[in-house]
């Protein structure tokens, strides 16, 4: 009787902690895509200020 209810108790924490993870992991790709979409940004006006000094 004791391993059942322990065994839902890990259930449920794992459960807990993929929602969490997922999450984080969600996050992360936020913040990536974002940086990823600035460093496109820069790249294009350094593109555009080397082809204005050599006009």
């Amino acid at each position: 009787m004791q391993k059942q209810a322990n065994q839902t108790d890990t259930n449920s924490r794992d459960s807990e902690m993929d929602e969490k993870l997922a999450d984080v992991l969600t996050a992360i790709s936020v913040v990536s895509k974002r940086l990823a979409k600035k460093l496109l940004t820069l790249k294009q006006q350094e593109e555009e200020r080397g082809r204005a000094k050599d006009e």
